[in-house]
């Protein structure tokens, strides 16, 4: 047992700790950035009112104008905004914000002869500022990423094996490859930033669960676990754990633009809150479900393999391939509820709300696999530590 103790570089566990609570903080600097590109991003309040109105307007230019007039006065404290009304003759006057809107056919521009929106997304200054807090979050998301990579390092380095052998260890190596993950597909030119909000706030969960309830000490592995096995098993699960979240992340938006262009289709939803712009910036409802099922369907067969691994470290380490441990069990289920959600895309032609719950079921038997058997259940792979 001495030996044991005396193996753990403290120096580096230490390290390994500051680096944990430092990504936490940096992934909740760049949630707040996200956050503030989805609150103030999007299309323009100018650009959206103006184009409801356009689409209304049935009346003449005159008449258009008389009744625009009288809404102007009633709104003389709105910001003025200069816009360029095209005539039939193909002149142009330039009218006040609401005039032009009542009057159709109206390019938004800014002081300054600003370019107008393009493909109806805000305003020019206003999506620039957007824009460059969304980079801003990306930064930050980068250096967190790079931080949570360190953490683990160091911890695997303090210890002298891999740095995943009990439930801290897992979570923080789980948030490490989702936010990693989700910067390849962006270092990669996939337009996938709208997932950066759902990431980070997943990795400042995951970290700050870790370190309050699930933290342990750097120490030697059970006698079980002294295994290359290790290597294999538990990281294709890590893996697993981060893609199957990006995917549940894509259900769930996908449900929410769901509803919102549901709404909108009816005439049921305001285009003039925040939360509003936070919707137009998501890709189409119909975008969200096919990331869904292509991030599903690329994991499923690395979680097929996982599990294999599993069944053959446990025959090397216990005589047996197969046990029904509670573990074994719910990584099954989990496989079970993945295969009909694929079965049922590829068969029964399920999409859409009802592929999406068969999402949300099977993520949730992941994370009771991952989480759940390990800290309520006892069995051979309750390895928590807590």
């Amino acid at each position: 047992m001495i030996l044991a103790e005396a193996a753990i570089d403290t120096k580096f566990a230490n390290i390994s700790n500051v680096l944990v609570y430092s990504a936490m903080a940096v992934f909740l600097l760049a949630f707040l950035a996200y956050a503030a590109e989805w609150t103030f991003g999007g299309r323009s309040r100018v650009a959206r009112q103006s184009a409801a109105l356009a689409a209304k307007a049935g009346s003449s230019l005159g008449q258009a104008v008389a009744d625009a007039e009288a809404e102007e006065v009633a709104a003389r404290t709105a910001p003025t905004v200069a816009v360029k009304v095209t005539g039939a003759g193909g002149g142009t006057t330039t009218l006040t914000r609401t005039v032009a809107a009542k009057a159709g056919k109206v390019d938004v521009v800014t002081r300054g002869d600003a370019a107008p929106p393009v493909d109806g997304v805000g305003a020019a200054g206003g999506d620039e500022g957007a824009d460059r807090i969304g980079r801003i979050a990306v930064s930050l998301t980068t250096l967190a990423a790079l931080l949570d990579l360190c953490a683990v390092i160091t911890r695997g380095i303090s210890a002298h094996r891999p740095p995943w052998g009990n439930l801290y260890e897992f979570t923080v190596a789980v948030t490490m490859i989702a936010s990693l993950l989700f910067v390849a597909l962006l270092a990669a030119g996939k337009n996938v930033r709208w997932m950066g909000l759902p990431v980070t706030l997943g990795a400042v969960l995951g970290l700050g669960i870790a370190v309050t309830e699930f933290y342990v000490d750097s120490e030697q592995l059970v006698p079980a676990l002294h295994s290359y096995w290790l290597w294999i098993h538990v990281s294709g699960a890590m893996v697993c754990g981060g893609a199957l979240y990006a995917g549940a992340i894509a259900a769930i938006l996908y449900v929410a633009k769901d509803v919102y262009e549901s709404r909108k289709a009816r005439g049921l939803t305001k285009e003039d809150g925040w939360w509003s712009d936070a919707f137009e910036r998501l890709p189409a409802s119909a975008t969200l479900d096919k990331w869904s099922y292509r991030i599903n369907a690329f994991v499923f067969p690395l979680w097929t393999f996982t599990i294999i691994a599993g069944a053959i470290w446990a025959e090397a380490a216990w005589g047996h391939y197969w046990e029904w441990d509670p573990t074994e069990t719910w990584a099954f289920i989990t496989w079970v509820a993945y295969a009909c959600y694929l079965h049922a895309r590829a068969t029964a032609g399920w999409k859409g709300r009802k592929a999406a719950i068969l999402v949300f079921v099977a993520f949730a038997c992941y994370l009771f696999n991952a989480y759940g058997v390990s800290i309520f259940i006892n069995g051979k792979h309750s390895y928590a530590g807590i």
